[in-house]
């Protein structure tokens, strides 16, 4: 018996009292491909066509300043997440993307090495970047005021946007599966059919977050070169 509808994304399987549910963000190093062991396979050509789309579109959004494998970062981020979100859509996995304990510190490391950097290497650009071009005099004190804000909360957008969306599905297809007890044959079958397609539905979502929040660590990575 649930003592709270968000009781179903707590951990509760444990050994010796030692959680086992993290466990699920290591089963995600099974679909690495291992190209030194094995013939190339499909899997091996669709996971390279993949990581090399990702390339070229990191290094163009980061432009000239960007450093030799700094593409790789992002590309590491995006198949972690991807990872993560589709396997939590498979019975009895935990889905560790819907916690804020990962998708935080994810976004939080991202945005402090960012911020450190930044201030250490290019202060002049980070304070430039806080006053858009063409601000009158007056509105200036507001503007950095904004800027500012506005870049703190970077990290804690980013986390809340992944585990919003990773929540909002899971919850929604558990509420419907547990109004099944009691329906029909017929209501069952189209019950079913509703499952499947927001099943297929959550598995788009789980590309397109990881998509997103890649892109938009990218993006903010580039401003402070």
């Amino acid at each position: 018996m649930m003592n709270n509808l968000f009781s179903i994304f707590d951990p509760s399987t444990n050994l010796f009292n030692l959680s086992l549910n993290w466990i699920s963000t290591f089963i995600g190093l099974m679909f690495i491909p291992y190209s030194f062991w094995f013939i190339p396979n499909r899997h091996f050509m669709m996971w390279k066509f993949i990581s090399s789309k990702l390339h070229k579109e990191f290094k163009m959004l980061l432009g000239n300043n960007k450093f030799n494998g700094s593409t790789f970062i992002f590309i590491s981020l995006f198949f972690f997440i991807l990872c993560n979100n589709f396997l939590g859509l498979f019975p009895y996995i935990f889905t560790s993307t819907s916690h804020l304990n990962i998708s935080l510190s994810l976004s939080l490391t991202l945005w402090l090495s960012f911020m450190i950097y930044g201030w250490i290497n290019n202060s002049q650009h980070m304070f430039i970047h806080m006053i858009p071009q063409g601000t009158p005099t007056i509105l200036m004190p507001f503007m950095v005021l904004i800027e500012s804000i506005s870049n703190i909360i970077r990290p804690s957008t980013l986390a809340v946007r992944l585990t919003a969306n990773m929540i909002a599905g899971h919850l929604l297809l558990t509420l419907l599966s547990n109004t099944g007890n009691n329906m029909s044959f017929y209501l069952l079958s189209i019950l079913i059919i509703i499952q499947i397609l927001l099943l297929m539905l959550e598995s788009a979502v789980a590309i397109i977050q990881a998509y997103v929040i890649s892109i938009l660590s990218t993006l903010y990575s580039s401003e402070v070169n």
